[in-house]
């Protein structure tokens, strides 16, 4: 069984003011009948009958035991249902309920053991993918099929049945086996195994991923593709490289798609490590829909433009400067696919490191100034409304600030580190110490403390667990500052670089109560460095802090 750093959290659920049901705690909680079993590998065969937007499949669920069975909680969203369940041949009895299915298991358990689930249906269509996911069924510009899936949040059991939750990846990887009509390609993660033409006019694709992966990485992608091979020279030598794009599309992949991507590898992997899997190697695939990242094939849908369907999220300039799809969903590849958040409400471990290898990779390609405007830039789209970690056990994320607030924490915690050097070999080691598991906020919060020195967990409080941004409260007057944060939890405390009005430095450690220190000679004014995300303000409040 592959080690995993999951944190559980033992929790009651309380269903107050009807926020969260039953089915939200079946979802996301690691209950009796997902607890006793680990997931090994999953061989996954669907055919998809696109003219009928049906599909019918099985999946071949091998798993060790690791306490004493129970029933066998497989999830399957409606309106898909599981026809059978066959366990050493012997068809299975179960009870559905949501979207949970809780199977029984005839006879004896082995240690090593497998579960075939039959299902078919018709799978939810996307409403508004990947936001709001699930099957995509569209036509390319020359009204050719193709098709896709997006499902991050809601599920990978929107379409295919297994272990829903985040915690428990398949150890072995995973076998992707996909019949389509014989005049379309699909493309799925991981290497292609090979391709079989069935009698029906029908090709079954078979790929395999080597690594472990999370469900909602599985992806299938149809349509009229052509695919161009290439390689990158990286830290674990040769990393093949698929672009996979619409045939109309296909000379955008050397003007457009080949640099950036290049590039991307070769910033993320000096920031981060090596590329997490080289066994499975490196695909963009051209999308209907935006982008997801999906493991060793990326989804790409921003239509070969520069910045995020060619515009600047940052509103500096910078964000034209690089495709966002590319070096995003690129990003999750160490930050969510590599490193994994065990509970959907510590997302911001995905989102907000992803964000900040946007900053990382234009500190590499344009240096350490135009990275810092970017970040900056970003704290526009911070809207603060609520916490930007969810609630655990019912498959609740938190604020979508975990993006940019989240990718601003980091960028105030490097400012406090004061030490390059130190925060690089902090991301590294990350990307190290917890490869291919599933961890939680706590141990990403106690590793960067310990790596750095410095407790961490009053700055970690008050970012992701309150919806509240500090206010810095000071004063000059005859030579010296006075000082305070404000709008903070009492335990809050953080140092900020001061910059005088002759550029000279001054570090302050601050906390809820004032405090004064000395300025240089002749100061008149002062501000807090800019890539500290907290506010300023000159004067003292006079009602009741917070």
């Amino acid at each position: 069984m592959r080690y995993r750093l999951t944190f559980f959290i033992t929790c009651t659920i309380f269903y107050s003011f009807g926020q969260y049901s039953k089915g939200d705690s079946l979802r996301g909680s690691i209950n009796e009948n997902r607890s006793w079993w680990d997931v090994s590998h999953y061989t996954l065969e669907v055919q998809v009958d696109i003219p009928g937007r049906f599909i019918r499949g099985k999946n071949t669920i091998a798993f060790k035991t690791i306490s004493p069975p129970k029933l066998m909680q497989v999830d399957l969203q409606d309106p898909l249902n599981i026809d059978s369940a066959v366990f050493h041949s012997v068809k299975c009895k179960w009870t559905h309920f949501y979207n949970a299915w809780n199977i029984e298991l005839p006879g004896e358990v082995n240690t090593t053991d497998s579960l075939i689930v039959y299902y078919s249906g018709k799978p939810r269509a996307a409403r508004f993918p990947p936001w709001d996911g699930g099957f995509i069924w569209k036509k390319d510009d020359k009204g050719r099929d193709w098709v896709g899936v997006s499902c991050q949040g809601l599920g990978a059991s929107v379409w295919w049945p297994n272990k829903d939750h985040q915690y428990d990846e398949p150890d072995k990887g995973m076998d992707i086996l996909i019949t389509t009509p014989d005049s379309l390609t699909n493309i799925s993660n991981g290497k292609l195994i090979s391709k079989i033409q069935n009698r029906n006019k029908t090709i079954t694709w078979h790929h395999r991923v080597i690594n472990p992966i999370n469900n909602y990485d599985a992806t299938i992608n149809i349509g009229k593709y052509v695919v161009v091979k290439d390689s990158f020279e990286g830290k674990n030598g040769r990393l093949a490289i698929e672009y996979a794009v619409l045939d109309y599309n296909k000379d955008k992949i050397e003007s457009h798609l080949k640099k950036d991507t290049k590039d991307m590898l070769r910033s993320l992997e000096y920031w981060f490590g090596p590329y997490p899997f080289y066994e499975d190697g490196y695909r963009l695939v051209e999308t209907s829909y935006l982008g997801m990242e999906h493991q060793s094939a990326i989804a790409y849908g921003n239509k070969f433009k520069k910045g995020y369907l060619g515009t600047d999220r940052s509103k500096t300039g910078v964000g034209m400067l690089w495709d966002f799809i590319i070096i995003h969903e690129s990003g999750h590849e160490w930050f969510g696919n590599n490193i994994t958040c065990s509970d959907n409400a510590d997302m911001w471990i995905h989102e907000g490191f992803t964000t900040y290898s946007e900053v990382l990779f234009l500190e590499s390609t344009h240096g350490k100034d135009t990275a810092n405007m970017y970040v900056i830039g970003l704290r526009k789209n911070i809207r603060n409304d609520v916490p930007v970690i969810g609630d655990y056990g019912v498959n609740k994320e938190g604020s979508g600030d975990m993006y940019d607030k989240g990718a601003n924490m980091i960028h105030t915690i490097r400012q406090v580190i004061n030490n390059d050097s130190v925060f690089h070999n902090i991301l590294l080691g990350l990307n190290e110490d917890f490869a291919k598991k599933s961890v939680s906020t706590k141990q990403i919060e106690s590793y960067i403390s310990e790596k750095s020195g410095r407790d961490f967990s009053p700055v970690f409080d008050q970012y992701l667990r309150t919806s509240n941004i500090p206010v810095f409260e000071y004063t000059v007057q005859k030579g010296k500052i006075v000082y305070r944060f404000t709008n903070c939890n009492t335990n809050f405390k953080m140092p900020l670089k001061i910059i005088t009005d002759k550029n000279e430095v001054l570090w302050l450690e601050v906390t809820k109560d004032k405090k004064e220190a000395k300025l240089p000679v002749q100061t008149k004014t002062v501000r807090v460095d800019y890539n500290f995300f907290i506010l300023q303000k000159q004067g003292f409040t006079k009602n009741k802090q917070k």
